[in-house]
């Protein structure tokens, strides 16, 4: 019996076309769907620092109380070294279903674009900024006993007389540490050798011990050894002081010939893959913005030298944006290389 009306190429192609629209519909809407109920299982937060670091102790602050709010454990998963690479990579190729998430700072989805220009993956592009946590204060810190200096203009001056005398330690090449002496050196022009260690512990460590003279570390991490009169602080990087070392000024306040306006302070924030459901991202930044303004977390973070900050995906992802760009431009300027 013959066709009533003949199936034509052009007929097809709507047809297939009309298929294919049915078929984003039906998936767009259980997408949407199994957004609703999410999380069903666990989320696995994945770390690109080892355990003890400045970061982890961050990290571990926020795992209970977000988890709480969820409904669901939060697992801290370890994969460090690279300079946070390793674990940026392991959350840009994983599922897009909102259980796996990239802790990242200004450096592993800022600097070190710059630093490591073929990464296999883009620190933009490749993922969704869920939202900030904090914004971290370093602070210059230094052995007495290998450096005796008092002031941050009696540490520049002893710097200045014995070019490549003294090394300084950071966490690890690329690592906020690295960035914020690198663009210091520069501005002022000094001649320092550079000892990236991988992770805080052991680059404080070798500060204590008097290995190095010297690092820009996160001040919740150096504030034991200064307490216990082990190190001595002499600026923070941050544009403002910092509370809980009050008495410490800010290196751009110091009147030094190219201090003016040094600010090296980065963040802290949550990743989720590329391609994760608006929605999902969403509830995670909502969860998150919930935790941040419990009293007891802003002031837990605020006494060890940090600053709470809450802002919507869309908002973090200019910030990744603009501070890109930021180091970007700090990395050219200082001719920062990987040692």
């Amino acid at each position: 019996m013959p066709l009533l009306f003949p199936i034509t190429h052009r007929a097809t192609r709507r047809i297939a076309a009309a298929l294919a629209c049915a078929a984003a519909t039906t998936f767009s809407f259980a997408a949407h769907a199994d957004a609703a109920g999410w999380p069903r299982q666990p989320i696995t937060l994945i770390l690109g620092f080892p355990a003890g670091s400045g970061i982890d102790v961050v990290a571990r602050a926020v795992q209970e109380p977000l988890s709480q709010k969820l409904g669901q454990p939060i697992v801290i998963d370890y994969k460090s070294g690279a300079a946070g690479n390793i674990a940026s990579e392991f959350v840009a190729r994983a599922r897009p279903d909102g259980y796996t998430l990239a802790f990242g700072t200004a450096a592993t989805h800022g600097s070190n674009a710059a630093l490591y220009p073929k990464l296999p993956f883009d620190v933009e592009n490749d993922f969704v900024p869920v939202g900030p946590l904090i914004d971290v204060s370093n602070v210059l810190t230094i052995n007495p006993d290998v450096i005796d200096a008092k002031t941050l203009q009696e540490f520049v001056a002893l710097v200045k007389a014995h070019p490549g005398k003294y090394n300084y330690a950071s966490t690890g090449n690329g690592a906020g540490t690295h960035m914020a002496f690198a663009e210091f050196n520069a501005r002022l022009g000094l001649d320092m050798v550079h000892v990236p260690y991988k992770g805080g512990p052991e680059a404080i460590t070798s500060v204590v011990r008097g290995e190095t003279c010297c690092i820009m570390n996160q001040v919740q991490t150096v504030l034991p050894h200064y307490k216990a009169g082990k190190v001595r602080l002499l600026g923070v990087t941050t544009a403002k002081p910092v509370a809980a070392v009050k008495e410490v000024p800010t290196i751009a306040s110091s009147g030094l010939p190219g201090t003016q306006g040094f600010d090296s302070s980065i963040w802290f924030g949550l990743f989720a893959p590329k391609g994760t459901d608006a929605a999902v991202v969403q509830k995670l930044n909502t969860a998150l913005r919930q935790v941040l303004e419990q009293p007891e977390v802003r002031e837990r973070f605020e006494s060890q030298g940090n600053a709470v900050r809450i802002e919507t995906p869309a908002q973090f992802r200019q910030t990744v944006h603009t501070d890109r760009a930021k180091w970007a431009q700090v990395v050219k300027d200082a001719r920062i290389r990987i040692d």
